[in-house]
């Protein structure tokens, strides 16, 4: 089995183009449904990209939006600069970067956490009762420093595809 834009899932699509919605987003908003029934779901997939999926109570994938991940970030600065190094995430770092290096550092993961905390907070506002998920590579770092209630899950999107895959196989 493949999974595509074609595949039966367990929540309804509202994405305007589904046909270009990504399966591994697919199976996260499968995961949610699974996870949390009857529950507006904000799921947050920290990877080369961080992807926010907003599913509501009602099973329906709203959509959401898409930045660059940590990697992505440290890459751009080097690469579309004349001057600035190639750098790695760390894990310790400040608010207030005292050299080049350090600036780097407090601009790509402060600004990166505080639009994560932001982002949650604003879905909070429409929806009082929100569940938040944060999975993929980066979860791990990232879950011990947004100040926002969350639900660290790295495996989430394999649950999603065994989710996936259990209900279409009933199917056939």
């Amino acid at each position: 089995m493949y999974l595509s834009q074609t595949t039966e899932v367990p929540f309804i699509n509202e994405y305007a183009t589904k046909n270009t919605l990504g399966v591994d987003r697919m199976a996260l908003a499968s995961a949610a449904v699974l996870k949390y029934p009857n529950k507006n779901v904000l799921v947050i997939d920290a990877g080369s990209c961080i992807t926010y999926d907003f599913i509501s109570d009602k099973r329906i994938f709203k959509g959401g939006s898409i930045s660059p991940g940590i990697a992505m970030r440290y890459r751009a600065l080097n690469q579309f600069t004349d001057k600035l190094p190639s750098l790695n995430r760390i894990d310790a770092f400040s608010l207030t970067g005292n050299s080049t290096e350090e600036a780097i550092h407090s601009g790509v993961l402060n600004g990166l956490i505080i639009e994560i905390n932001g982002i949650i907070e604003e879905y909070k506002l429409q929806f009082e009762k929100l569940t938040v998920v944060l999975t993929g590579g980066d979860t791990i770092f990232l879950a011990k420093r947004l100040k926002n209630s969350i639900f660290a899950n790295p495996n989430f999107l394999l649950v999603g595809l065994n989710n996936i895959l259990i209900q279409n196989s009933k199917n056939d």
